[in-house]
């Protein structure tokens, strides 16, 4: 490697330590790897696919066989009823936002459980005034934050034993906040809970980023929905675009309504020559994700050394492909970023800056040269530039491209270090 990427000796050191503290990190990785994909192989085989499912639907989309059995393939998987995969979906926050619009009505009360939801979603839910909110169409919201990083089970219990709630929303990852992201046990057991005091309230968990980093999923701990992104774990770095919602089949129906019109619902939908790459996507993901979760374990181990704070640390369970950075200034976090870009195998020529974004309330710095626009699976870096100048990295398609972007990334601050 050192004939092509030119890095400090000091970089070099610290990751050939790296490597060996790592080991056995790795190994139980390998581990949730193998049963993630013997869980994907098994789903194939039940759904019998085969390569006439690669094909592909135009216009009204009526009768296509691969987005079918892909729907089919992701309710196995995810031990739910029913699924909704579909390249119609912009984004997570797109597939969110249909999920909500599709199961709340005007005077219905939606709740957050995990504190303020990400940024993209404050003018959907009208956090932030719109006039296309749901505020605006007589939706109501209320939020309880999350108290040392767990559900406050306490004041869940009360409001819902005083308050109709229609839907009670969880965010696992930690999106643009500090919080630690929440794991499957803690969502299996403040679901009980909910199903509990309130049976008829439908809890709806926001996966994005979780994926495939453990061996289960929300829908087979209780969730009556689960909703992400396949730019993100699932799609496995082949995915164009995308987003899929699973759980009860008549929910599933209500968002397939709301995303194309009520009366036909999931019957249209053309794919447009995504379903192989959705296929194989899915097949490719619990590798993929594996070697994002060991990308981002490097990444700590060596922030670790320089003195950064990171989260989780390396003892800590991982729940996402999320490593949230501490740098405390402006030139360290956009320094790193730059790192990143330049150990990307798209536009590495260019240098991120902070911009304004859409949908984001500060400017943003995103490092991403990525195959797909936007795809967190692929080895990116970003944040918004307020104190305390946190930076979240995901990614990785290879552990060993992902490596050489942390490696360049470090590399950029040693060197500015010596500089100084």
């Amino acid at each position: 490697m050192k004939n092509y990427v030119d890095l400090e000796e000091e970089t070099w050191k610290l990751y050939q330590e790296a490597r060996v503290s790592l080991q056995d990190k790795f190994c139980e990785l390998d581990r949730i790897c193998v049963e993630n994909t013997a869980k994907v192989l098994a789903a194939f085989w039940a759904n019998h696919v085969s390569e006439s499912h690669f094909g592909s639907t135009t216009g009204y989309g009526y009768d296509d066989a691969g987005r079918d059995v892909i729907e089919r393939v992701y309710a196995q998987i995810f031990g739910a009823e029913d699924a909704l995969v579909r390249t119609q979906f912009i984004s997570g926050s797109h597939a969110l936002s249909k999920t909500l619009f599709g199961i709340l009505r005007p005077g219905d009360l939606l709740l957050s459980i995990s504190g303020t939801p990400y940024d993209t979603l404050h003018e959907v839910i009208g956090i932030i005034d719109n006039p296309s909110s749901l505020k605006s169409f007589g939706v109501l919201y209320d939020e309880i934050s999350l108290a040392n990083d767990d559900f406050d089970e306490e004041k869940i219990v009360d409001y819902l034993k005083s308050h109709l709630v229609k839907v009670v929303e969880i965010q696992r990852s930690k999106g643009y906040s500090s919080r630690k992201s929440i794991s499957i046990d803690k969502c299996q057991k403040i679901i009980a809970k909910i199903k509990e005091v309130s049976p008829k309230t439908i809890v709806m968990v926001d996966n994005c980023y979780c994926e495939f980093v453990g061996v289960l999923e929300p829908t087979e701990v209780g969730a009556d929905v689960v909703v992400g992104s396949l730019i993100k774990n699932l799609g496995g770095g082949l995915a164009p675009n995308g987003g899929y919602v699973v759980g009860k089949k008549e929910i599933i129906q209500l968002v397939a309504e709301a995303l194309t019109l009520p009366g036909e619902g999931r019957d249209v939908g053309p794919t447009l020559g995504v379903n192989k790459a959705f296929l194989q996507g899915i097949f490719m993901a619990p590798q993929v994700v594996r070697d994002a979760l060991k990308t981002n374990c490097l990444a700590s181990y060596l922030l670790d050394k320089l003195g950064y704070q990171v989260e989780p640390s390396l003892l800590e369970e991982r729940v996402d492909i999320v490593l949230t950075i501490l740098f405390g200034n402006k030139k360290d976090m956009c320094l790193y970023c730059e790192g990143i870009q330049a150990g990307s195998p798209i536009d590495s020529f260019v240098k991120p800056i902070p911009v304004d974004m859409p949908g984001y309330q500060d400017q943003v710095i995103m490092a991403a040269g990525a195959f797909t626009q936007g795809s967190s699976i692929e080895l990116s870096c970003d944040g918004p530039i307020r104190e305390p100048y946190l930076a979240y990295q995901q990614g990785g398609l290879t552990f060993e491209s992902g490596a050489i972007g942390v490696l360049k990334a470090v590399d950029k601050i040693i060197k500015a270090r010596k500089e100084d």
